[in-house]
């Protein structure tokens, strides 16, 4: 601990030379005392509580050396891996110039707007920089409201557009709405791909904007009907209400397009992105609309304040995304995504075929949901003292044990998806090899043979969080 002798009495401050220093036990002790202790706790259930040293490209190392492959990506930030070389160094490159300066105009945010506006669909053209995804939602939300005069906003149901105060009134999920009522007014859930109840909710005229993923994440990788999206945005058009896309986790090259939303050639009325813009180095979120759309919100001096981010577009930010932009398209990671996950989806269809614990395969490019069969009750691992808890996880979270199992016994990170968690994600940077991909298919099969039945992986599973509990 470092000292300090200062009026406000602080003392015993980490240094960042300290912090670093810290092992797995110290860095869990500060978590469960300053943080989150509860998520401490259901991470350690499945021991996802390694502490890990190093990273670059797919691989991420602990401690001990041991090389895991993160088949995570952050949720889709890490397109280009950690830690990329060259978005490192144009960090470096800029770090003289201001990062933070309001009273000037950053040449560098005017540059990324440039090549977003050559890169996104249509007539999109108008840019406005954040820090997140949830935050791009909001400004979008925003823009369409001021943009049209209207209230009303349309969602659909599973979807996940984050969890601040707007992005969550249009989130589909009522377990992380139900708290946090009443939320924003005038939000209204439809089913994902069904155009009747669409347009019904459209036909009043008030709906501001309807906001929709191009291809849901968190729902469990779930993919609309064909020619849903572009149905969806005539029909938006018909009744005046503004078509947003959320393509925070699908864009920059995710599913074998550079956005989702090229493959059917739709253009939106606001397009939302963020994640692997800042080259999974730099936070930067963003959404971009058309120059009428921009005009009718902002286009005065009056309106040109109403809103903004202290953050948004700085130096290092925008240097980080431009970068990004220029390796995705330099080293052709759309097409990689498409060839990579064309072949790793095929494979894993095999697997389903052979094993009936994995129920279904589904997704496109890199971003891969596999869904297994739903446990039963696990009665038999009830015990009074751990019941409830055991219960929950294994009832409520049958993919944590399938990513617990390919963590631990593979080195291989996976997660659930946030609404449907019997879904594991796999989303490995573009940057992925073959050889990375068969190494996780080769363990994704030792698991699911290992496990030929339900209860052996819901037994297994029990045992693993009874003996974590009782430590």
């Amino acid at each position: 601990m470092h000292q300090y002798d200062c009026a406000c009495g602080c003392h015993d401050l980490l240094t960042l030379e300290q912090a670093l220093e810290l092992d797995q036990r110290q860095v869990k002790d500060l978590h469960s005392q300053y943080l989150n202790k509860s998520l401490v706790t259901l991470l350690s259930l499945i021991n996802f509580d390694t502490q890990f040293v190093s990273a670059r490209g797919v691989s991420v190392y602990d401690a001990q050396g041991n090389e895991y492959l993160d088949f995570l990506g952050a949720y889709g930030a890490l397109n280009l891996g950690h830690n990329h070389p060259e978005v490192l160094a144009v960090i470096q490159k800029v770090n003289s110039l201001p990062n933070l300066l309001q009273a000037s105009i950053n040449g560098l945010a005017g540059a990324l707007a440039h090549n977003l506006a050559h890169l996104t669909p249509g007539n999109l053209q108008r840019s406005f920089f954040c820090n997140s995804g949830a935050e791009a939602v909001e400004g979008a939300l925003k823009l369409a409201k001021i943009a049209t005069g209207r209230q009303k906003f349309i969602y659909c149901h599973n979807s996940f557009h984050g969890k601040t105060f707007g992005a969550l009134s249009v989130t589909g999920r009522e377990k992380y709405q139900q708290p946090f009522k009443p939320l924003m007014a005038n939000c209204v859930g439809v089913p994902y791909g069904d155009l009747d109840a669409l347009k019904h909710e459209l036909m009043t005229k008030e709906a501001a904007a309807f906001i929709v993923e191009p291809l849901q994440g968190e729902g469990g990788i779930i993919e609309p009907p064909p020619g849903y999206l572009a149905q969806a945005k005539r029909l938006c058009a018909q009744y005046g209400t503004l078509f947003i896309a959320d393509e925070v986790q699908t864009g920059l090259g995710r599913t074998g397009t550079f956005f989702a939303c090229d493959a059917e050639d739709i253009v939106p009325d606001i397009l939302c992105m963020a994640k692997s813009l800042g080259g999974g180095i730099m936070p930067i979120g963003a959404y971009i609309t058309s120059d009428e759309i921009w005009r009718k919100a902002y286009g005065s001096m009056e309106k040109a304040l109403l809103h903004t981010s202290t953050f948004g577009g700085n130096t290092m930010a925008c240097a980080a995304a431009l970068k990004t932009i220029d390796v995705i398209i330099r080293d052709n990671l759309c097409q990689q995504a498409k060839e990579k996950g064309d072949y790793f989806i095929a494979e894993l269809k095999k697997l389903k075929e052979k094993y009936p614990l994995l129920r279904e395969v589904r997704g496109r490019g890199l971003i891969i949901g596999l869904e297994f069969q739903q446990p039963v009750s696990s009665k038999k691992y009830s015990f009074k003292f751990t019941m409830n808890l055991v219960n929950k996880v294994l009832q409520d979270y049958v993919g944590s044990l399938v990513a617990g199992e390919l963590f631990n016994k593979h080195r291989i990170i996976t997660a659930y998806t946030l609404n449907n968690p019997n879904v594991i994600r796999l989303e490995p940077p573009l940057i992925v090899t073959k050889e990375q991909l068969d190494r996780a298919l080769v363990a994704i099969e030792d698991i699911l043979s290992t496990h030929t039945g339900l209860l052996s992986m819901v037994g297994s599973g029990a045992k693993t969080v009874i003996q974590k509990i009782k430590a």
